[in-house]
C-alpha cells in the first residue's frame, strides 16, 4: 500500500534546491518550510524583504533569502528574458520590471540553474503561479501541451484504484481540451503516476457515457475516441479505454455488466476527465467526501518542475508538494 512518506524519504536523498516566491507574505510557507529544513527535505530559497522573511521565523537559518529588486542576478536575468521573449518585443526596462515580481524571478532562477523547482499558490492565482513558467521555462520536447493532475491516496484500503492511489486529470489548467491536448494530458499523467507510485497505469477516459450508451455523434465523445486513437498510435501498449462513466471505470461490479470485454474498466488508477469543468467539480468532490488526501496540484509537461498549490493548502501539504517538486527534478 503506498505511503506518503516514501515521497518525503525519496526526496531527501536528492537534496535539491526548491525557490517558494510567496514567503514574505505567507505564515504557511515559512512554517512548512521549517519543516523542510528541519527534515532535510530539501535546499530551500525564499523569496522578499529579507527583513520581513525573518520576522516570521528564527528557524530559517539554512535557507537562503533573496530580493529580486535588489539581487546581483538581475542584470544576468535580464539578458535572459529578452533572449528567451524577443520575439515579443520585450524591452530591457519591460524585462526589469517583470524579473522584480517574485514568480517570474523564480522561473528564472529555476530556468538559468540556479534552482530545481519552484512552488507557489498558496497565496496566489493559479494563473500568475503558471504565467512565467509558460513564457519562460516552457514544455518538454514533444509535449505542446502543459497540464496539471491530483494524487488521491487512501486513509485507508480503497475498494479501486491501485497501490491505494488514484490520478485525476485535467484538473486546473486546460478549460476545453481537444483531441491532440487530451493525447497529451494522458501521456504526461501517464508518466506521473510511473514515476510517484510504480503503477501499472490503467486509463479512463470519463464521459456522461459509457461507449456509446449516450449515443455515437455528440461531439465531446467524438473528442473522446479521436484522443484515444492518437494515443494508441504512440503508445500501443498503453492500457486505455473509453469513453465511460465514473462507476464504470472504478468499480468492477458495474464495468462486469456496462464493459465486460474492458480491460480498464473497474480497474481504472487514472481519471482523465474531457474538460475542465468536470475536472475541477470531480477532484474536489473526491477530496471532500471521498475522504482521500489530495497531493497537488501537480504540474506536467514542462522541462522543468513548477508546482501549483491551492489557496486552501494546509502545511502539511506544501511540504508533500516540495517532495514531489524534487523528484520531479530526476530526469
Amino acid at each position: 500500500m503506498f505511503k506518503i512518506s516514501k515521497l518525503i524519504k525519496e526526496s531527501k536523498k536528492l537534496q535539491k534546491t526548491i525557490v517558494y516566491p510567496e514567503a514574505e507574505y505567507s505564515e504557511r510557507v515559512i512554517k512548512a518550510v521549517e519543516i523542510v529544513l528541519r527534515k532535510k527535505i530539501a535546499k530551500v530559497i525564499l523569496l522578499g524583504n529579507p527583513e520581513k522573511i525573518l520576522k516570521k521565523s528564527k528557524k530559517l537559518n539554512n535557507a537562503i533569502i533573496i530580493d529580486p529588486s535588489t539581487s546581483e542576478l538581475l542584470d544576468e536575468f535580464t539578458q535572459r528574458l529578452l533572449e528567451i521573449r524577443k520575439s515579443k518585443g520585450l524591452t530591457r526596462e519591460q524585462a526589469s520590471e517583470l524579473l522584480k515580481n517574485n514568480f517570474y524571478f523564480a522561473a528564472m532562477l529555476v530556468e538559468m540553474g540556479y534552482a530545481d523547482g519552484y512552488l507557489g499558490g498558496a497565496e496566489t492565482s493559479t494563473a500568475d503561479v503558471l504565467r512565467p513558467a509558460l513564457q519562460i521555462i516552457k514544455t518538454k520536447e514533444g509535449i505542446k501541451t502543459a497540464s496539471s493532475c491530483f494524487m488521491f491516496v487512501g486513509t485507508q484500503k480503497l475498494g479501486f484504484g491501485e497501490n491505494n492511489v488514484l490520478f485525476t486529470s485535467d484538473c486546473a489548467l486546460n478549460i476545453e481540451p481537444d483531441a491532440e491536448q487530451l493525447k497529451d494530458i494522458v501521456i504526461a499523467t501517464t508518466n506521473t503516476a510511473r514515476k510517484f507510485c510504480n503503477i501499472t497505469p490503467r486509463v479512463a477516459m470519463l464521459s456522461f457515457s459509457s461507449f456509446g450508451s449516450g449515443g455515437n455523434e455528440n461531439k465531446s465523445i467524438l473528442k473522446i475516441r479521436d484522443s484515444i486513437n492518437l494515443i494508441r498510435q504512440e503508445d500501443s501498449n498503453l492500457l486505455i479505454d473509453g469513453e465511460m462513466q465514473l462507476d464504470c471505470a472504478l468499480i468492477k461490479e458495474v464495468a462486469s455488466v456496462k464493459a465486460k470485454n474492458s480491460l480498464v474498466a473497474g480497474h481504472a488508477n487514472i481519471l482523465i476527465f474531457p474538460d475542465l469543468n468536470a475536472g475541477n467539480i470531480g477532484y474536489k468532490l473526491i477530496e471532500r467526501f471521498g475522504k482521500l488526501q489530495a497531493i497537488g496540484v501537480i504540474m506536467q509537461g514542462f522541462k522543468k518542475p513548477i508546482n501549483d498549490l491551492s489557496r486552501g493548502c494546509k502545511i502539511n501539504d506544501i511540504v508533500v508538494m516540495t517532495a514531489i517538486t524534487c523528484l520531479q527534478a530526476v530526469k
